[in-house]
């Protein structure tokens, strides 16, 4: 009788480990976008496909695992509402850098948002499970699919976590560092030493290195700012350097959630470790008032400003490249 109980305890067991589906990044499925897939959400904005051909975009997106009542520390990566956000979030974000290279953006068993605020009780461990699949899907791409094209890192909030990670594992004072265009990761809290090689980039058309920013209203001086920004690497986003200030005439361009264009919306303001902004000039501003800060828009706030930047980057590195072969 107790030997058939252990061999029942063992069915529920494997059946319940086997309900968290392992990821696969052979399987396109797997995949949120790749360049093989022919209904890629980002590509209605695409208008200049000139430097799809040569760099490559790996996206991660932040966090969408928000149910409160989901006790569950990580995701699967095939759960349906995962699935729809992401390509939601995808969509508005990954979008930014999709006339820069290919996009490749994996799904994964990504952390719960309580994670950030219990690390020592879960919350690191259901990360580092998160960063496993993205670690995997990035391997993934290298073997199949890089071939020696340049590339950019993308993603935002928990995305950049993940890629932080991957910055340590695959470029921080390694080969593949020739090939790093520039990692964007806004929404998270980044020392300017954090790596030993790779260097906050503070001019826009730099190659190598990383650029980061947390976007605030002005009333910026609050416990989460104190507690996770103030005195780490930061950026201006419109300007791209250290400026103080980029008038809302610099300002290239907000995408809202109309899908419109909302150029020279606000002024930006960089202060110790995050940025602030001015009120922006959009539909339903009024709206703005109950946000505490605009963490949710570290990307869409700049969608323009990115764009361009990105593009400005890929050729920068293309033209050096060129020199070199001359020079050689």
């Amino acid at each position: 009788m107790r030997h058939l109980f252990l061999i029942c305890l063992f069915i529920l067991q494997q059946f319940a480990f086997n309900s968290q589906v392992s990821a696969d990044y052979s399987n396109l499925d797997h995949w949120l976008i790749t360049p093989e897939q022919t209904s890629n959400i980002h590509e209605q904005f695409i208008s200049d496909s000139s430097l799809i051909s040569y760099a490559d975009v790996f996206y991660v997106y932040p966090t969408v695992f928000l149910d409160k009542k989901n006790s569950d520390w990580n995701i699967s990566i095939d759960d349906q509402e995962q699935r729809d956000r992401a390509k939601n979030v995808t969509k508005f974000q990954a979008s930014a850098w999709s006339e820069a290279g290919r996009m490749f953006v994996p799904f994964y068993s990504q952390a719960h948002v309580r994670s950030y605020k219990n690390l020592e009780s879960g919350g690191r461990d259901a990360l580092m499970t998160a960063y496993l699949d993205i670690k995997n899907a990035f391997q993934y791409y290298l073997d199949n699919h890089n071939q020696g094209r340049p590339i950019i890192l993308a993603g935002h909030s928990q995305g950049s976590t993940h890629l932080m990670l991957l910055l340590k594992d695959f470029f921080d004072g390694k080969e593949l560092q020739k090939q790093l265009v520039c990692a964007y990761l806004p929404g998270f809290s980044v020392k300017e030493d954090e790596f030993k090689t790779i260097p906050l980039l503070t001019v826009a058309d730099q190659t190598g290195g990383f650029v980061t920013w947390n976007t605030f209203k002005r009333r910026y001086k609050t416990k989460k700012y104190k507690d996770w920004y103030k005195g780490k690497a930061c950026i201006n986003p419109v300007s791209w350097d250290k400026s103080n200030l980029a008038t809302r005439k610099k300002h290239r361009g907000f995408l809202f959630s109309d899908e419109k264009m909302y150029e020279q919306s606000f002024n930006t303001h960089l202060v110790d470790g995050a940025i602030w902004i001015t009120t922006p000039k959009v539909p339903f501003r009024s709206l703005s008032i109950t946000l505490k800060d605009y963490h949710i828009g570290d990307v869409n706030l700049f969608w323009k400003d990115i764009q361009y930047n990105a593009a400005d980057r890929v050729n920068s590195f293309r033209e050096k490249g060129i020199e070199n072969a001359m020079n050689e």
